[in-house]
């Protein structure tokens, strides 16, 4: 596709649902060349110009709607965090005018709004008083702040001596507390546990059905995944905006597109008529192997439904059905989800997807399909054990987690017995996969030539 001939502007909202509305709005710097020319400025007033200007943000307009999600892309030294901290009302604009309606709750850099001399219990009155709770509400929500962050003893230990993972859950957990009307996030998920993030991101998913998320994120699926808008910028300019999806389909091919290309090895590929693939061989007897670890089924991780039946264990088997720890990407597994119940239950279907650590799907199915003409039954007391059987995709590194369920009913129609959100943990040591959030293993690549 062009790079911008399918986006449309981010459309105007009426002013009765406008929550953030940004006119004209720049952000202008002085650059000074050495230092003693600020002081010359000051004695010298309009006279002279000792600096030079750096507009960081020209000319940017867009409004937000009432519970519309926006993601913010753009190369590092865009301007992405510094529109984010004016509409916070951390930063003035030069020109221009930011209106903001509602409660504003942001985690912009990591740490902002905190004293790393105070303690976390400290850090979470100031905090939390700045984004307009009373004592009273404080102290009626502390308990719930610190559950969520789940930082244990340290919370009464100076900020200074927390890591920075555990900021980015202190900070998050006051967020979340404060009954905002509008979140906005920049980058602050990059940092943190696998289970931490996928938290943050179940609250984010149900936080945008009631309220307006400002996103920022190097990451093009979340974005996707999470927004319905998104704005693109560049040197301080929106070069695009319109669906997440069309907006980050053309940041990505203006990448790929300005990637240089080595004119040698092009033609020698170009003159190879038929060859396999040679990451074959090499991700077979190299450390460019997919090797996969895979962590103990966990029956406390968070979930809901009815319980009368329930997931009981999750776990990883090779083609001959023997449970394994480690995984090569590309090979034949099976993953068995065994259930129990306490109920008599008619139609029985269970299933699973996997998430990377920001959420995003990745596959999944269940036995609806296979069993629809002839639903599968339950006795109470009954243990059944369903077993999906495919190959592992070669995975980039990082975290994984099956989401695994049992439920009664059809596709469409049913009731959720149990859904446990990271039953299982897997992670991936390195990637032989050249692109994407998976990878295929190529049975073959080749050329032709007419």
């Amino acid at each position: 596709m062009s790079s911008e001939s399918a986006l449309q502007p981010v459309q105007a909202a009426d002013a009765a649902d406008a929550v953030i509305t940004v006119s004209g709005v720049g952000k202008c710097y002085q650059i000074y060349a050495r230092p003693i020319h600020r002081l010359m400025q000051g004695i010298m007033g309009t006279r002279k110009r000792y600096f030079r200007e750096f507009w960081a943000l020209r000319d940017v307009n867009f409004s937000i709607s009432r519970g519309q999600t926006l993601g913010i892309i753009g190369r590092n030294g865009s301007g992405k965090s510094t529109l984010l901290q004016m509409i916070a009302g951390t930063l003035s604009a030069t020109e221009g005018s930011v209106q903001v309606n509602g409660r504003v709750a942001a985690l912009l850099e990591l740490g902002s709004g905190f004293n790393s001399e105070f303690t976390g219990r400290e850090n979470v009155y100031m905090n939390a008083s700045i984004l307009g709770l009373s004592r009273a509400e404080i102290d009626a929500r502390f308990d719930d702040i610190l559950a969520f962050a789940d930082i244990g003893e340290f919370i009464e230990q100076p900020v200074k001596n927390y890591s920075s993972g555990m900021v980015m859950r202190l900070a998050f957990a006051v967020m979340v507390h404060v009954d905002a009307d509008i979140l906005i996030i920049d980058e602050a998920l990059a940092v943190g546990d696998a289970f931490f993030t996928q938290k943050c991101m179940r609250y984010l998913r149900e936080f945008k059905e009631r309220g307006t998320l400002l996103f920022v994120s190097h990451d093009g699926g979340a974005v996707t995944g999470l927004c319905d808008k998104a704005i693109w910028l560049d040197q301080g300019h929106v070069k695009a905006s319109g669906d997440a999806k069309d907006v980050m389909s053309a940041y990505v091919e203006e990448f790929l597109a300005k990637r240089s290309v080595d004119p040698v090895r092009t033609e020698a590929a170009l003159r190879a008529h038929t060859r396999h693939d040679p990451r074959r061989e090499l991700i077979d007897r190299s450390t460019l192997r997919n090797d996969i670890q895979v962590f103990p089924f966990d029956p406390d991780s968070p979930g809901a439904g009815t319980l009368h039946a329930r997931v009981a264990d999750v776990a990883m088997l090779n083609a001959e059905g023997d449970p394994i720890a480690w995984i090569i990407g590309g090979e034949c597994v099976i993953l068995e989800i065994a259930v129990v119940s306490d109920i008599d239950l008619d139609s029985v279907i269970v299933g699973f997807y996997v998430k990377d650590r920001l959420g995003q799907y990745l596959f999944g199915d269940n036995t609806y399909l296979t069993y629809h003409d002839a639903a599968f039954s339950m006795k109470a007391g009954e243990t059944v054990r369903a077993r999906f059987k495919f190959d592992m995709p070669r995975l980039q590194h990082g975290e994984y987690f099956v989401t695994a369920g049992i439920a009664e009913g059809t596709q469409d129609q049913h009731e959720l017995q149990n859904w446990l959100h990271e039953a299982l943990m897997f992670k991936s040591q390195a990637s032989s996969s050249p692109v994407g959030i998976i990878g295929l293993p190529m049975l073959d690549i080749e050329l032709i030539k007419d």
